[in-house]
């Protein structure tokens, strides 16, 4: 009765099964696993947001395959003045941009858009688990490249061409990356897109994380200019902290009959979907407006954080913090005298606190754990230090 595709394990791992029944017995958890803004204690223009949602207009359905005219404006300003990989090129245009309501449907869109069923596409490990259940739903395999670490992320160039086939149909970056915080380097983004390029290989940059760097200077953007055809996606969900307004977008970039014949087709796609609300859409240059009263919370609360993780784990006996570049997480690097997962369970069931086991992100050995670091201080700090003192009086 049900197609092979949504065939997963749905049994519910161990490490579910610990945390729910945790939950059942009614004891207190510090979830070192929360990156929800919307649970986290930040201030929102709240008078703003709801006055851009009464609209009038949004009364009237205009549906439009790529999105309304206004909205896309808004996103192609968001992307003035910031400068991409290869040089001076034109500034993103609204024409070259579609809509989607959350990245995840931007992911379904391109992979539709590029693959035949069984196709390949290469996603970077360590990274986020959602991209295989993406791709089963697109009939799609997903292929590892392996991200190395050697006081800094980088890619395996070696293990990523061996990983190529003549199925692959496209590249997927995460820049910055989700756990890592890493972000692809000029002279790796310049490598990649003449691989991709020689190959007829799509590259697919996720930039939901792109306005959280460490640094001062503002990183790089894939949606500029490319010797290969690229996607870049993006959305309100962290660069406004507003996840719950389902809106995403994909910018299509590179040559430009590549670009052409892709817009064709993805208009196509959208139409059939017409998946972002009007409200959400016309008040989207207004939710875009609050970004920088919101990273700046946002930093504030990452900065904070960081520096008492850093504080508390100072001496680097037992937990090391592994270098980040950006992003809202932290990877610690912990003893592997278990499997991550074991690990987890056990810090959890003895002091109520919940970090992500690293083989959830698909680290390749044990030894890390990942936290986010969005909560509110008290809380973090409370939870980094029972998992500092679980590590040190139970691990060793």
């Amino acid at each position: 009765m049900f197609a092979s595709r949504t065939n997963w394990r749905l049994t519910p791992n161990r490490f579910a099964v610990a945390l729910e029944e945790h939950r059942r017995g009614g004891k207190s958890l510090i979830d070192l696993t929360n990156s929800n803004p919307t649970a986290c204690g930040f201030r929102y223009p709240e008078a703003r947001l709801f006055a851009a949602l009464k609209d009038s207009r949004a009364l009237l359905y205009e549906p439009a395959s790529q999105g309304l005219r206004p909205a896309r404006e808004a996103i192609a300003d968001y992307y003035r003045g910031r400068s991409g990989f290869f040089g001076d090129g034109p500034a993103v245009e609204s024409a070259r941009i579609v809509m989607t309501s959350g990245t995840s449907e931007a992911y379904s869109f391109v992979f539709r858009l590029l693959c035949e069923p069984g196709d390949e596409v290469l996603v970077p490990a360590p990274s986020y688990p959602l991209f295989q259940y993406l791709a089963d739903l697109a009939d799609v395999r997903p292929v590892s490249y392996p991200l190395v670490y050697d006081d800094g992320w980088l890619i395996d160039f070696g293990r990523f061409s061996a990983a190529l086939s003549t199925r692959s149909r496209a590249l997927i970056l995460v820049h910055p990356n989700n756990p890592t915080g890493s972000f692809i380097k000029k002279h790796e983004a310049h490598k990649l897109a003449e691989i991709c390029a020689s190959r007829d290989l799509a590259i697919i940059a996720d930039e939901v994380f792109l306005d959280y760097a460490d640094t001062a200077d503002p990183p790089r953007s894939f949606a500029f200019d490319s010797p290969a055809l690229t996607f870049t996606l993006s959305g309100l969900s962290k660069i406004s902290l507003l996840p719950q307004m389902k809106l995403a977008w994909i910018v299509a970039s590179g040559p430009a009959s590549a670009v052409e014949q892709a817009m064709q087709r993805l208009e196509v796609i959208g139409d059939t979907y017409l998946s972002p609300s009007t409200p959400g859409q016309l008040a989207l240059a207004e939710m875009l407006s609050i970004r920088e009263e919101m990273q700046a919370q946002m930093r504030q609360r990452l900065c904070a954080n960081l520096g008492f993780l850093d504080s508390l784990l100072e001496k680097r006996d037992t937990v090391e913090r592994i270098r980040r570049e950006g992003g809202w997480y932290a990877v610690l690097r912990v003893p592997a005298t278990a499997p991550d997962e074991d690990l987890a369970i056990k810090l959890l069931e003895s002091s109520g606190v919940l970090a992500h086991p690293g083989h959830f992100f698909d680290f390749p050995q044990d030894g890390f754990l990942v936290v986010s670091l969005i909560l509110p201080e008290a809380e973090f700090r409370e939870g980094m230090q029972r998992l500092y003192r679980f590590i040190r009086e139970t691990i060793l």
